[in-house]
């Protein structure tokens, strides 16, 4: 069994959930994924997780959603973990960029479709570039409310599985 998994294993609740929490952003899940323990490797968690995810109600996906920093941006809307911040920057990489115009794009782009949507635009950005999620972020502008939400809940069902992945490599 993965060493990280073990230990998390064996701690108590409230201190498994908290240590579960940048993975994702929202206390629903943490709370719910700590509960499910024990959990007996990598793929049994990433199922559990998945499953706990798309089984929560709105609001917990909301919590999650912002938990992230926008695009192009360092800090989320809500107070969040170092580590959270320090994957969104990982993750965001590729997209930060030195070109003033794509920047300039993407932030009006973020803009538009916050006030469309009533929060900021979830991606799964790790390894895209600026230009990649600007037309990703255009595409989604196309959807109705609903499709949006599902669409922005499975973003954050991918960015949960790298960062489970990288929480998982740790130690």
């Amino acid at each position: 069994m993965n060493k990280v998994l073990a230990r998390w294993n064996s701690l108590d609740p409230t201190i498994a959930a908290r240590e579960a929490l940048p993975c994702c952003g929202s206390h629903a899940w943490a709370e719910t994924l700590a509960s499910a323990r024990p959990i007996a490797d990598e793929a049994s968690l990433l199922e559990t997780s998945a499953s706990i995810w798309f089984a929560l109600p709105e609001q917990a996906w909301q919590e999650a959603f912002d938990s992230h920093p926008r695009i192009g941006q360092k800090h989320a809307q809500t107070q969040t973990t170092e580590e959270s911040l320090r994957w969104s920057a990982q993750e965001q990489h590729a997209a930060h960029s030195d070109d003033h115009a794509a920047k300039l794009a993407l932030d009006a782009a973020n803009r538009l479709y916050e006030q469309r949507f009533g929060r900021i635009f979830i991606v799964c950005a790790s390894g895209k570039k600026s230009a990649e999620i600007l037309a990703i972020l255009e595409s989604r502008m196309q959807n109705d409310a609903a499709t949006e939400l599902h669409e922005a809940a499975e973003q954050q069902r991918q960015i949960t599985q790298l960062r489970l992945h990288r929480w998982l490599e740790s130690e």
